[in-house]
Formats: C-alpha cells, structure tokens, sequence
C-alpha cells in the first residue's frame, strides 16, 4: 500500500508524466554509477595489490570522498526512478536482490572503515597488504559489480 501510495502520489506521477524528469534522473543514475564503481574499483585494485606504486591511504581517501559524492547521486536519482513504478519495483524479485545487495556492500563498507582502513591508511607503496584487505576488496568488487547487474535486469523481470 505504501509502494502504491508513493507511485500514486503527485510526486511519483509527476515524475512518471514528466518529459524530462525521469529521462534525467536515469541519465544521472547511470552516469553516478559509472562513478561510483569506478571509484570502488580504484579502491578494491589497490587493496589486491594494483597501483603498488601508490600509497594505499591516499589513494583510498581520495577514491573515497569521489565515491561518497557518487552514491548519494545514485542514491537520490534511484530514488526518483523507484518513486516513479514503486508498486512495479517493489515485486520485482531482481530489485528486491539488488537491495539486499545494497545492504551487503555497506556492510562490507562498515567493516572495512573499522577494520581494514585503520590497518592499510599508514602502509608504503609497495608494502604487503593485509590478507582481510583483499577479502574485503574482493567482497566489495563482487557486491557492486553484481549491483549493476542487478541493476540492468530489472527491466527483464
């Protein structure tokens, strides 16, 4: 009822009816996340051993900061794209795996800023990452890399 109600609402309708609203907030979503994961991407390469030239603490705090920007544009655009067929999205069992996803990836994001980061943000180029940084980068990878997948079938669902 509530998915309903918010699709029903002059909010989603007036996305939904809008000629340039919704095309704009799927451009914006797509784009953003072509940002985002590549920003996760950098990360997650460095964490498995890439760009050893690199010192993994500024590359992860510059990385960061782009990715945080990025994924409250996916955020707040996928909000405006759900707003709009929320009845639809809410049934769709691709979508509701995409969330649990979503949910997964942040979790793994926690766990690297309280595990992972303290231990790699003061480590040289070319020294040894930890063993739970590449965990946590292969898990990161393979969340949001299936995100978009995800992302891309629930048209197909």
């Amino acid at each position: 009822a509530i998915f309903q109600a918010l699709e029903a609402s002059w909010f989603g309708a007036g996305i939904r009816q809008s000629i340039w609203l919704y095309p704009l907030a799927n451009v914006t979503h797509v784009l953003a996340v072509v940002v985002f994961f590549a920003c996760v991407a950098i990360m997650d390469v460095r964490l498995l051993g890439g760009f050893a030239a690199t010192a993994p603490g500024r590359l992860i705090a510059k990385a960061r900061t782009a990715a945080v920007i990025a994924f409250l544009c996916v955020a707040a655009s996928g909000f405006l794209l759900f707003a709009a067929e929320a009845s639809h999205l809410a049934l769709n069992r691709v979508f509701q795996f995409k969330l649990a996803l979503i949910a997964l990836g942040l979790c793994n994001v926690l766990l690297f800023e309280w595990i992972v980061r303290p231990r790699v943000v003061s480590l040289a180029p070319g020294q040894r990452l930890p063993d739970v940084a590449r965990a946590s980068a292969l898990a990161s990878l393979t969340a949001w890399l299936t995100i978009v997948i995800c992302g891309r079938s629930i048209a197909y669902f």
